[in-house]
């Protein structure tokens, strides 16, 4: 593999140059170096990719198990709020630097999983900013068309990767700014639920409702870095434990019930590009339902209109009391916002209140559902911010801001770019709990492979007797199955009433001339799964079923040879409806 025909980095791509012997870290790692100094007037980063702080990670590969480090040699960046030992934390204001003895939580998982860390990236000063272009180490400029800005605060985390500098980056989000940025440069951009990844060692902005973020090139690498470092955290006051279900798709589709707003010199380009998103949702045959999202953009005005910025000021407000002119003015502009007299105790909970039914509302509405909304309603010149820094930003927040206060999950993904170096990025929310909607449909709309999540459970899916209530039912629990819900298959099997003593079904693929089956899916454990295959006689065999949302399961299925012994009981479309009319089905083995 030459190194230069790695124009962006995926994971997959580096393991498999790992794999052949076509690539090192090493290599990689001096690609990077170059490629970061090519495009030093981008404003990337604030601590550039170095052999001074490289050396140490790329020496200790050697000395990890690379059967058990999922991310071995796998480059990342850093968005300097969040802490690599023995590298300045900047925040974006130099007078406030310091470098920490220890690793943010994150960012150590990453690097015990055998990721490389590779420097740290510039961002929005304090993470105070949508646009990117807040920082006194530069503006950071749009990976395809650098006059125009590229988003932030997250800037250049999300450079960095658009510009094939590293495989994945880490950001942070509090309004938005793990997903503006990855819609402006055309990447994933994923922000978990609260509390799911931990914040310990990340320069609080909001600190009740920040996260940590990823930017990729693909959901694939997307999932990949969720599964090494999801998970809680007894040091971190904010961690939770949130398990991100296997993904699959939801029920229905929500959209706004109105045009959204559309702002900036491209705003026409931006509303051809979201109807072109809702023409290619309605081919996906999920219901789509229209609701008022009004309350939702009321939500989000508490954010920086309301009592919730003086957070901001209650974790930053020392530090520019007592270093004058060290942040920029706009910065100060909108932290001193916070010290407001009309911000009180009384109008905090009234917020609170207001919010709390806000956040209910949404996850009623959100229950086996997932809602799709632009990332932004636009973009703009670097310069046009320069003249307009606060209208430019509060409007680029249009459509995220509500999402953390809300405690909603969401995932920015590329849709139909408005041409090759203006990309459009809608972003699909669901509640905190049901993170898996929002990655199966994303997996369906890019039409990429399922994705896989590890797990120490596999999904079975059983159509006769194996299926509650029946007899074989007790196999499953013997192997510590748990119930996990009905489905149906894809339109293309054909359910076969096999020639068997007792009597049992057999599923077998038919494109041509199948239907939709009745399914359960049942979890269990995989060091039971060798147990139980061993007990499935002839001509039954576990392989690989597609469920009518297009995932993909393991499950029982037929040997094409019983059909001409059997009976095609398809028309029934599952075995319970058959064995009704046959009592004799019921029976066991």
């Amino acid at each position: 593999m030459q190194t230069n025909s790695l124009k962006t980095l995926s994971i997959h791509e580096i393991q498999a140059g790992y794999e052949n012997g076509t690539l090192t870290p090493e290599a990689l790692i001096e690609l990077i170096i170059e490629r970061a100094e090519a495009d030093k007037d981008f404003n990337i980063w604030i601590t550039p990719p170095s052999w001074s702080f490289i050396r140490s990670y790329i020496d200790n590969l050697d000395l990890i198990d690379r059967e058990k480090s999922p991310l071995w040699g796998i480059p990342f960046a850093i968005k300097d709020n969040i802490d690599l030992a023995g590298v300045p934390t900047t925040a974006g204001c130099p007078d406030f630097a310091y470098t920490p003895e220890k690793s943010a939580t994150i960012v150590q998982r990453l690097i015990n999983a055998g990721a490389i860390p590779i420097g740290k990236t510039n961002l929005d000063q304090f993470a105070t900013g949508l646009v990117g272009t807040r920082s006194p180490f530069g503006e950071t400029q749009n990976a395809l068309r650098p006059e125009l800005i590229s988003g932030g605060s997250s800037s250049g985390s999300a450079v960095s990767v658009a510009r094939g500098q590293a495989a994945f980056s880490l950001g942070t989000d509090t309004a938005g700014s793990g997903r503006v940025p990855a819609a402006l440069n055309g990447l994933i951009g994923f922000k978990p639920s609260l509390g799911a990844w931990p914040v310990i060692g990340v320069v609080p902005a909001c600190a009740s409702i920040d996260c940590v973020t990823v930017f990729s090139n693909n959901l694939q690498d997307t999932v990949f870095v969720d599964e090494v470092v999801r998970g809680f955290d007894k040091e971190d006051p904010w961690s939770k434990t949130v398990k991100r279900e296997p993904s699959s798709l939801p029920k229905r589709l929500l959209i706004p019930e109105d045009l959204p707003e559309f702002y900036g010199p491209f705003a026409k380009e931006y509303e051809q590009a979201w109807q072109t998103a809702l023409t290619k949702m309605n081919k996906l045959g999920i219901l789509i339902e229209k609701i008022d999202v009004s309350y939702l953009l009321e939500a989000a005005s508490v954010l920086y209109d309301g009592p919730w910025v003086a957070e901001r000021w209650s974790d930053l407000g020392a530090f520019i009391e007592e270093h004058p002119n060290s942040s920029l003015s706009v910065t100060e502009t909108v932290l001193r916002t916070g010290a407001k007299s009309a911000y009180t105790a009384s109008s905090l909970f009234q917020a609170m209140h207001k919010l709390q039914t806000s956040k209910r509302k949404a996850h009623l509405q959100l229950e086996d559902a997932v809602l799709i909304m632009p990332t932004a309603g636009g973009t703009w010149t670097r310069a046009e911010v320069r003249s307009n820094p606060l209208q430019t930003n509060s409007q680029m927040g249009l459509y995220t801001n509500h999402c953390n206060l809300l405690d909603l999950s969401a995932i920015n993904i590329p849709s139909e770019p408005i041409e090759d170096t203006l990309p459009f990025g809608i972003t699909l929310f669901s509640g905190a709990n049901d993170e898996h909607l929002i990655t199966g449909l994303t997996a369906k709309f890019l039409n990429e492979s399922p994705v896989p999540t590890q797990t120490n459970t596999v999904t079975i899916a059983v159509c006769g007797l194996h299926m509650q209530g029946y007899p074989l039912e007790v196999q499953m629990k013997e192997h510590d199955a748990k119930f996990k819900r009905k489905t149906k298959t894809s339109a293309n099997y054909q359910l076969i009433a096999l020639n068997t003593a007792p009597a049992k079904p057999g599923l077998i693929r038919e494109p041509h001339n199948g239907a939709e089956i009745d399914l359960e899916l049942w979890e269990m454990p995989v060091e039971q799964l060798g147990a139980f295959v061993s007990l499935i006689p002839s001509p039954l065999s576990i392989g690989t079923i597609e469920l009518k949302d297009g995932t993909f399961v393991k499950g029982f299925l037929c040997e094409q040879w019983a059909v001409d012994e059997g009976k095609d009981i398809t028309r029934f479309g599952g075995w319970h409806q058959y064995s009704a009319s046959k009592p004799s089905a019921h029976s066991v083995l």
